[in-house]
């Protein structure tokens, strides 16, 4: 009776995110510079009413909506796992270089004349899918280094986090170089593209993504319990049998490479992947079996809730969303230690 109880709380959290995620789409989805009701919201999704609501919804909100479901779910999820194999609350993707990486690959794409920025501050790409090569090359090579480090040296945990810290100084380093010899108009695209903008995606785009995500998403889950063993220690773990050496450098490049996708297509986006699994386990413990799946669901929710904040503060201005979740993101991550610390 207790386990059903417990089963059925995790159970319960999961559909209160999924009914809030749902709304909050719609709303998305209605308000903006162009206002809809949501009768014209259904009769577009539906393929009827007038052209320009069903331009607006199916050309511009809704790849835009998936775009933030996919994104937030995929660094909620690559957080969690990292922080449960790294043993390290604050282990992300972007703690192992990811994002800076990422960051200096657009920048070096941008400085070899693949943009720039207009006049009007809009950034302009004369071939988009370069600089997203660049960024993911720039992205994974981080991580690539540092499990390379890992598997020959045998890098403990912590010192798989100190090593992210020092390829994440050495890309802002080389992103400074970039940055000095670029033209004020190359210089303006790179900073704006390290600015993280849901509105890059395309239908395209979010397909790439959700094609690589929903794969690791079910590879993680298989090895929920692996996670749970790990997360107690390298000596548990190998006492049930777990090779916890080699699914450790599996799911933490699984992980980065996820992220490195989405960072690629929409730029720098902080703090999702911290939040939303150290929010979760606030709720709902440390279990990974419903942590993984929570925690994509909170992930998409917290970025697709940022992004209508983006969109709707200042309309008909758009913010780029990575503003907004750093905004939100700092003073509620303060709030979470603050509360784990009180429980100690």
């Amino acid at each position: 009776m207790d386990y059903e109880r417990y089963t059925a709380k995790k159970l319960s959290i999961g559909l209160f995110l999924f009914l809030l995620t749902i709304l909050v789409s719609l709303y998305s989805l209605s308000h903006g510079s162009y206002e809809l009701t949501p009768r014209e919201v259904l009769q577009a999704l539906l393929g009827g009413g007038s052209g320009g609501a069903g331009l607006v919804v199916w050309k511009v909100r809704l790849p835009r909506i998936a775009a933030g479901l996919l994104v937030g779910a995929t660094l909620a999820v690559a957080g969690a796992v990292m922080q449960g194999f790294l043993r390290n609350p604050l282990a992300t993707p972007f703690t192992m270089g990811v994002s800076h990486g990422a960051m200096f690959g657009a920048s070096l794409a941008i400085l070899l004349g693949a943009g720039y920025a207009e006049s009007s501050g809009r950034i302009s790409l004369d071939n988009p899918y370069v600089v997203v090569l660049f960024a993911f090359v720039g992205a994974i090579s981080a991580t690539a280094v540092i499990l390379l480090l890992a598997k020959l040296r045998g890098l403990s945990p912590e010192a798989i986090i100190l090593a992210g810290v020092a390829m994440s100084s050495l890309f802002v380093a080389l992103t400074t170089l970039a940055q000095y010899f670029a033209d004020e108009l190359q210089l303006a695209a790179m900073v704006y593209w390290s600015f993280g903008d849901l509105g890059r995606a395309t239908w395209r785009e979010d397909a790439i993504m959700a094609a690589l995500f929903i794969p690791v998403l079910g590879y993680f889950i298989v090895k929920r319990w692996d996670l749970n063993a790990a997360a107690m220690g390298d000596e548990v773990a190998k006492s049930v049998g777990v090779d916890v050496e080699r699914v450790r450098l599996v799911s933490t490049f699984l992980a980065a490479l996820i992220t490195a996708v989405s960072v690629a297509f929409v730029g720098v986006i902080g703090f999702v992947g911290l939040i939303a699994p150290h929010a979760v386990r606030l709720v709902a413990g440390g279990d990974y079996r419903f942590l993984i799946p929570l925690s994509a669901l909170a992930g998409a929710l917290l970025l697709v809730t940022a992004d209508t904040i983006a969109r709707l503060i200042l309309s008909p201005m758009i913010l780029p969303v990575g503003i907004v979740t750093s905004f939100l993101g700092a003073p509620t991550f303060i709030y979470l230690l603050m509360r784990m610390e009180g429980r100690r």
